[in-house]
C-alpha cells in the first residue's frame, strides 16, 4: 500500500520510471541518479522508524501469545544464524579448495624448476670445477672458446633465473599454506558454533512445542478456537492500519514499481500445494492464501518494492510487508525468519526469508495476501496461473 501522495503530473512518466529503477536495483553513478538513490534511502530510514513505532504499541506487544513471541523471535534469530554460518562455511570451503589446487600447482611448478636446475648443474658439473680457467689454457681455437664462453653465461643466467623462479614459489607455496591454515582455523570455528547454535534450536524447538501445546490447551472447543482466531484477524487489521497511516504520513512517500502492469503474471513467492484459499481460510488465513512448502524453503519477492514492516505479529508469526508503490501491498507471514528489514528495497525474485511455522501452527507453510488501496484481493488475480 503506496502513501496517498501523488507525484505532481507534470513530473512526468519519466520521473516515475527513474524512481522505479533505482528502487529495484542499483545504477551507474550519475548525479541525478545519486540524488534520487539518496531520496530512496531516506525512505528507508523513514520506514524504519515506522517499525520501531509500530512495535512498540501495546498491541503489538501485550498479548496472550508475548511469550510465543519471545520463543520465536529467538528461534528465527537462530536459524537466520544458521543459514549465515552455513554459507559462510560453504563459501571458506570453497576457498580452501581453491587454495589447495593452487598449492597443487605451484608444488609442481616447483618441481619442474628443480628439474631443469638440476640439469643446468650437471651440465656445469660435466665442465668441470674451473671451466672458465679451462678455457684460457685452451687458446688453439679462439672461435671454440667464444661459443663455449657464450654457453657458459647463458648457462650462468638460466640458473640464477631458475634460483630466483624457485624463491618466489617458496615465497607463494607459504603464503598459501599460512592462508590455509587460516582458513582451517575460521571452519573450526564455524563447526563449533554451528553445534553451539543446533543445540540452542533444539531447546527452543522443544520450548516451542511445549508453548503450542499449552495454547492449544485454552480452547475448551472449537468455537472458542475459532473465536480467538477472530480476534487475532481483528488485531491484525488494526495493525495494518497503523501502516497505512504511518506510511500515508511519510514526507518522502515510496514512489511506484508499475506493479499494476504485472498482474496476472506475478511468479509465485513459494512453490508448492494451496492449502486454502482466499475467503476460505480461518482467521488471519481469510484475505490470502495459504501455501505449504518444506520448512526452511526460500520465500521470494514477486515484485520490487520496499520492506516496511518485519515483525512478529499475532496469529501471521513473522510477518514481512512490501510496499509496491500505486497503493499495493503484499504480505507474507508465518515466516521461519527474515532475510530483508524494515526499509529495505527489494527487487524481484529476491529471498526475503524462509518457509516456517511461526505464529504457533503445527505445518510450516506460507501465508501470502495481497492488498490495494488497503483491502485485500485475491492473490491468485495477480500471480501467474500454473
Amino acid at each position: 500500500m503506496a502513501s496517498p501522495h501523488r507525484l505532481p503530473r507534470r513530473a512526468g512518466r519519466l520521473t516515475v520510471a527513474l524512481l522505479a529503477l533505482c528502487l529495484a536495483a542499483p545504477l551507474a553513478a550519475q548525479p541525478s541518479e545519486r540524488a534520487a538513490r539518496e531520496r530512496l534511502d531516506a525512505i528507508g530510514e523513514e520506514i524504519q522508524g515506522v517499525t520501531r513505532r509500530l512495535s512498540s504499541t501495546r498491541d503489538a506487544q501485550a498479548d496472550a501469545s508475548r511469550e510465543l513471541r519471545r520463543v520465536e523471535t529467538a528461534l528465527g534469530e537462530t536459524h537466520r544464524r544458521l543459514d549465515e554460518l552455513q554459507a559462510e562455511r560453504s563459501e571458506l570451503a570453497e576457498e580452501v579448495v581453491t587454495l589447495e589446487r593452487r598449492r597443487d600447482l605451484l608444488e609442481a611448478e616447483r618441481a619442474d624448476q628443480v628439474e631443469a636446475l638440476s640439469v643446468q648443474l650437471d651440465a656445469l658439473y660435466r665442465l668441470g670445477t674451473s671451466p672458465q680457467l679451462k678455457l684460457l689454457l685452451n687458446q688453439d681455437d679462439p672461435a671454440r672458446l667464444d661459443r663455449l664462453q657464450h654457453y657458459l653465461n647463458q648457462l650462468s643466467r638460466a640458473r640464477n633465473a631458475r634460483l630466483e623462479e624457485l624463491a618466489r614459489l617458496d615465497s607463494a607455496l607459504g603464503d598459501n599454506r599460512r592462508e590455509l591454515d587460516r582458513r582451517g582455523e575460521r571452519l573450526d570455528a564455524l563447526a563449533a558454533e554451528l553445534a553451539s547454535r543446533s543445540s540452542d534450536l533444539a531447546s527452543q524447538m522443544q520450548e516451542r512445542s511445549a508453548l503450542v501445546a499449552e495454547l492449544d490447551g485454552r480452547y475448551a472447543t472449537e468455537q472458542a478456537r475459532l473465536v480467538d482466531l477472530e480476534q487475532d484477524r481483528a488485531h491484525a487489521e488494526r495493525v495494518l492500519r497503523q501502516v497505512q497511516e504511518e506510511l500515508a504520513r511519510l514526507e518522502r512517500p515510496p514512489p511506484s514499481t508499475a506493479i499494476a502492469q504485472t498482474r496476472g503474471d506475478l511468479p509465485w513467492p513459494v512453490q508448492g500445494s494451496i492449502a486454502s484459499r482466499f475467503r476460505a481460510g480461518d482467521g488471519v488465513h481469510r484475505n490470502g492464501i495459504l501455501i505449504q512448502a518444506g520448512e526452511g524453503t526460500p520465500v521470494k519477492a514477486v515484485h520490487a518494492g520496499r520492506v516496511v514492516f518485519a515483525d512478529w505479529m499475532r496469529g501471521f508469526g513473522n510477518l514481512l510487508i512490501i510496499d509496491h508503490g500505486d497503493q499495493v501491498m503484499t504480505l507474507h507471514a508465518h515466516l521461519q525468519h527474515f532475510s530483508v528489514q524494515p526499509g529495505q528495497a527489494v527487487s524481484r525474485g529476491e529471498v526475503l526469508g524462509a518457509v516456517g511455522a511461526s505464529g504457533g501452527h503445527s505445518r510450516p507453510a506460507l501465508y501470502f495476501e495481497v492488498r490495494r488501496d488497503g483491502n485485500p484481493i485475491d492473490p491468485q488475480g495477480w500471480i501467474a496461473a500454473r
